[in-house]
């Protein structure tokens, strides 16, 4: 999956939100203006191309305060169309430089 396909379709307002991805907005005092600015300045992390029924990617970026953002984007090649599944403020107990995920026994 290419990141240029999901700002695209950000762009062009070709987005669907998950209910799942509405409540972590709302429960990370998140705005869909600044998620959207961190997929545009982000970077694909982890990819899931086998995911169903469309292949997604986890996207890392910041927000306008610098703030890491971590949204899990779905794209269908058909029509175009970025979904997005999920976000949420990466745990620095789980990341390292919000980038790869720490081994589970890892502690800070």
């Amino acid at each position: 999956m290419k990141i240029k396909e999901i700002i695209q379709a950000i762009i062009k307002d070709r987005i669907r939100i998950t209910d799942h991805a509405y409540e972590e907005v709302h429960s990370d005092s998140l705005s869909f203006d600044e998620i959207f600015a961190s997929v545009v300045n982000g970077e694909i992390i982890e990819d899931y191309p086998n995911d169903k029924p469309f292949p997604s990617c986890l996207i890392f970026g910041n927000n306008f305060k610098n703030e890491p953002i971590h949204s899990v984007w779905a794209y269908n090649q058909e029509n175009k169309w970025s979904v997005l599944i999920t976000v949420y403020r990466p745990d620095p107990k789980r990341w390292i430089d919000w980038k790869l995920r720490r081994p589970k026994d890892d502690s800070i």
